[in-house]
């Protein structure tokens, strides 16, 4: 973990954790001079994950609580759940696998992710899994050395130790 952005770029993998708001997490980055580093860290061409927010900063922008620019490394705007039954989205669900790619070695179809947000991603071509609540969501996406999760793989039991071993593999070759 650090907020230095020289050891950001030193590092040989970066995982951007979420939790908050898309704009405000954002600006907190900018202020520490991390927006730039993680850029920078990207197009080295370096394995990234963003976890959450961290996984909606990769795109172009979204709508939560104004307009608000993001990485623009995916594209797409990230838009709060229209027919959700509720919302925010706290629970779990099953990961219905898009396409293969490394990070879902081993991910076994139907494998469930726990969840907890209230803006979603729309599926596009970077999506590796979607899944549903009220609207089909990208659940997990990668292009390139970027990856992402919207869940959280940190609670996701088993799923969530598949992808992250899978992360640190892909980081280590």
């Amino acid at each position: 973990m650090t907020g230095d952005p020289a050891a950001l770029t030193r590092a040989r993998a970066a995982i951007l954790p979420g939790d908050g708001a898309f704009g405000a997490t954002m600006h907190a980055l900018e202020t520490r001079g991390l927006d730039g580093a993680i850029r920078e860290f990207i197009a080295r061409g370096k394995p990234f994950l963003g976890i959450c927010v961290g996984m909606q900063l990769l795109y172009e922008s979204s709508l939560e609580h104004g307009d608000h620019a993001g990485f623009g490394v995916l594209p797409g705007t990230v838009e709060r759940f229209r027919n959700a039954p509720r919302v925010p989205h706290m629970g779990w669900n099953s990961l219905e696998v898009l396409r293969e790619h490394p990070f879902l070695a081993g991910l076994g179809a139907g494998s469930y992710a726990y969840f907890l947000h209230s803006y979603r991603a729309g599926v596009d071509a970077s999506t590796l899994a979607a899944t549903e609540h009220g609207d089909r969501f990208a659940a997990i996406v990668a292009r390139d050395n970027v990856m992402g999760t919207q869940f959280h793989p940190e609670k996701s039991q088993t799923a969530g130790a598949i992808l992250l071993d899978n992360f640190l593999r892909i980081a280590a070759a």
